[in-house]
């Protein structure tokens, strides 16, 4: 399996996320990391799996949320997770230069 690792950016946005779904409902944030995670592992398995939606930057959707993570495959074989990203936000915000 690769090494996949996410930037500040990413992770800031999966926190606030995540505390979102728990102020909504106790362990519901929880639940939300847990498809984070095993969007992870597949994301490390078989990156190919998922689409390239713009230039080399793939999309993983997550099971049960309405978010996706963003992410590129390195010159090392290792992953970036760039954005972790609700469906309903504008695209634009992923496709600036990082």
């Amino acid at each position: 399996m690769r090494t996949v690792r996410f930037t500040p950016t990413a992770s800031a946005e999966l926190l606030q996320a995540q505390d979102w779904y728990e102020n909504e409902l106790p362990g519901l944030g929880q639940r939300f990391l847990e498809s984070v995670t095993s969007a992870v592992e597949r994301i490390a398995d078989n990156p190919q799996q998922f689409p390239v939606i713009y230039k080399n930057i793939h999309r993983a959707l997550l099971r049960r949320f309405p978010y996706a993570l963003f992410f590129v495959k390195e010159i090392d074989d290792s992953l970036t997770v760039l954005a972790c990203f609700h469906g309903s936000r504008d695209p634009v915000h992923w496709q600036r230069p990082m």
